[in-house]
């Protein structure tokens, strides 16, 4: 089980989090399954920083998705940030999907396994719309392998290009694919919209995932004034 942690971390490059969720599930299979001890001392849970990701502004946002030069890396990051999905989630998305009537994605593969519908914009659908027309119509998943339909495009696929659009802009390389999803719930925070709302639209199990955004927000904890300068009579501005 060690080796099998220790290929997790190196090989596919998870994070701490994440292999603690491994090592629990694996946890639970040996006590509940095969019934046998657990010594926590040979397999420990990892320790980890807890730190605020990046997120694009509004404008490094536009500029990175307008100027993607591949039609399907750009209608994948445009639905990452316009509907605040994972990368995972646009990588399973199938042609039944797509609710263009209503303008919504029916989301059925999300990381919880619980079903939800997020919001699509009429941009990202537009995009989606050249690419389906200029990759072959896909009917079954709209991001298919190159040589199986009937399978979704790998994940890293979009990671590699989003750092190879970084280099091209010359760029510092900080996004991830997850940062678009970061950038989604930050700015709809900033527009006012509630986290109740927020948690929804992405899929959140828990409220205290979706807070992060008060953090990040340009209006969240690092507008809020000291009561001591209003006492004061300090103005901010």
């Amino acid at each position: 089980m060690r080796d099998y942690i220790r290929w997790l971390q190196k090989s596919r490059n998870l994070s701490d989090r994440t292999i603690n969720c491994a090592i629990s599930q694996l946890r639970f299979f040996t006590i509940y399954v095969l019934h046998k001890t657990w010594d926590d001392t040979q397999l420990p849970f990892r320790r980890f920083d807890e730190y605020l990701p990046y997120v694009p502004s509004r404008q490094d946002t536009w500029t990175f998705i307008s100027t993607m030069p591949d039609l399907k890396q750009k209608a994948m990051t445009a639905l990452m940030y316009s509907s605040g999905l994972r990368i995972g989630e646009v990588c399973s998305l199938r042609y039944e999907d797509v609710d263009r009537k209503n303008l919504r994605l029916h989301i059925t593969h999300g990381k919880n396994r619980h079903d939800r519908y997020a919001i699509l914009s009429t941009a990202a659908l537009d995009l989606l719309t050249q690419y389906w027309f200029q990759y072959g119509k896909p009917r079954g998943y709209l991001f298919p392998k190159q040589n199986g339909q009937d399978r979704p495009i790998d994940t890293f696929f979009l990671s590699r290009h989003i750092h190879a659009h970084e280099d091209r802009l010359g760029w510092e390389r900080r996004l991830t694919c997850h940062s678009f999803r970061h950038a989604f719930g930050t700015h709809l925070y900033e527009d006012g919209v509630d986290l109740l709302t927020i948690k929804a639209l992405l899929g959140h199990k828990s409220l205290s995932s979706t807070a992060i955004y008060v953090h990040l927000a340009s209006n969240g904890t690092g507008s809020a004034v000291s009561p001591f300068d209003r006492m004061a009579g300090v103005s901010h501005g």
